[in-house]
């Protein structure tokens, strides 16, 4: 009778926090892009698995440990104004090496799309896919895209289900984090609308007095 009882409780604390844990990684996702709440500068670079281009998982803290970088969340490969931005920062990235940084670029789009974007725009910084979308949650940058924006962008041809391959209709807002070579954020720059990216002369400029 006692073990009965004890496998009752059990089970009943075990629907409890899985409830409760599935209600806070909802509210790490934002109901609309105004309304996401940005980690903060100070703030250590939060712990979150990502892929990479292999479709291998790594922890970002992982990534830039021991390591100045820049830190950049981009909605994906089909999006113009985040193409141009990751055309900017490529003829940066030398300058940005010899200021010791390293630049990590992370979007939506799953392995095999990132794949495609190195191979079209010749990139040679590093490329990540979010496509779960833990680092945006865990950044607080996360929102959900209506269901009249996800058709809209693919009457534009632009199916961001296709190239995350998950259905959740999550976005990052374009963001850039600079972080110390101890992991800490010392400078960010978000901004709601997804057409404004901070120009390559001022990220050099940032970047610079860090």
């Amino acid at each position: 009778m006692l073990r009965g009882n004890l496998i009752k409780v059990v089970h009943i604390l075990l629907i409890l926090f899985t409830g409760s844990t599935m209600i806070a990684e909802e509210n790490k996702i934002a109901k609309s892009a105004e309304d996401i709440c940005p980690v903060k500068i100070g703030m250590e670079v939060p712990s979150a698995i990502i892929e990479s281009i292999t479709g291998s998982d790594i922890d970002i803290k992982e990534i830039v440990k021991d390591q100045k970088s820049i830190i950049i969340f981009y909605r994906g490969g089909w999006c113009p104004y985040c193409n141009m931005h990751l055309s900017e920062l490529q003829k940066i990235e030398e300058d940005i090496q010899k200021l010791g940084y390293k630049i990590i670029a992370i979007s939506m789009d799953n392995p095999e799309y990132l794949s495609s974007t190195i191979t079209e725009h010749k990139m040679e910084y590093e490329l990540y896919s979010d496509s779960k979308a833990n680092a945006c949650k865990e950044f607080g940058i996360a929102f959900k895209l209506p269901e009249s924006e996800v058709d809209k962008l693919k009457s534009y041809h632009m199916d961001i289900e296709k190239s995350s391959g998950e259905k959740h209709h999550i976005l990052p807002v374009p963001s850039l984090f600079l972080v110390d070579a101890e992991g800490i954020i010392q400078y960010s720059y978000v901004n709601v609308d997804y057409k404004v990216r901070m120009d390559a002369a001022s990220i050099l400029q940032i970047a610079g007095r860090f």
